[in-house]
């Protein structure tokens, strides 16, 4: 049996799910916090699951750190959290470690929250902290209803729920239509 077989099944026979987060240095927020604060407040916290947490240097260090949390502490998923810069390098760089996070999803076939605020979303400080915030207890919350209650997921199907800015909205019928006939 594997030491990843042997972990999973330890967590399960505990009855405790574990919950990863992982966040940079480099990001101008504190996004680990945000994401933490957010998931002790879901039901079960400490009891049905708990969160396990790392830093790293920056966005192109989180493949491998989530991938660890999988394969060596037994996360049934996890949340990535980073803040590309604004630079044609900055997102470069956030484009191929975006790459590496869905490669390290497809090898452990676990779910990966890729959780970026380019530090260009907004020029103004309070609204770029805003984002951060609610990007990061977003997808935290995403995180434990897809573990817990994918229902709540299901429900908001289709409905333009964003993460960080307000929430688009469905459209309506007649503007779907629209849409697809002036092609």
């Amino acid at each position: 049996m594997s030491n990843k077989k042997k972990k999973k099944d330890k967590n399960t026979s505990k009855g405790v799910v574990k919950i990863g987060v992982v966040d940079t240095m480099f990001a101008r927020y504190d996004m680990g916090a945000a994401a933490r604060a957010e998931l002790a407040t879901c039901p079960g916290y400490g009891v049905t699951f708990e969160v396990v947490a790392k830093t790293v240097p920056g966005f192109k260090d989180l493949a491998v750190a989530a991938k660890n949390m999988i394969e060596r502490d037994g996360a049934a998923i996890v949340v990535a959290l980073a803040m590309p810069g604004s630079a044609p390098i900055d997102k470069q760089c956030a484009h191929e470690a975006s790459q590496g996070i869905m490669q390290a999803q497809l090898m452990t076939s676990t779910p990966i929250l890729e959780v970026f605020v380019h530090e260009d979303e907004s020029f103004d400080q309070k609204v770029l902290a805003t984002v951060f915030e609610s990007r990061s207890r977003d997808h935290a919350r995403n995180a434990y209803w897809m573990l817990f209650e994918p229902d709540q997921l299901a429900r908001r199907a289709g409905q333009g729920v964003r993460q960080g800015f307000a929430n688009a909205g469905p459209l309506a019928a007649n503007e779907a239509n629209t849409s697809s006939t002036s092609h």
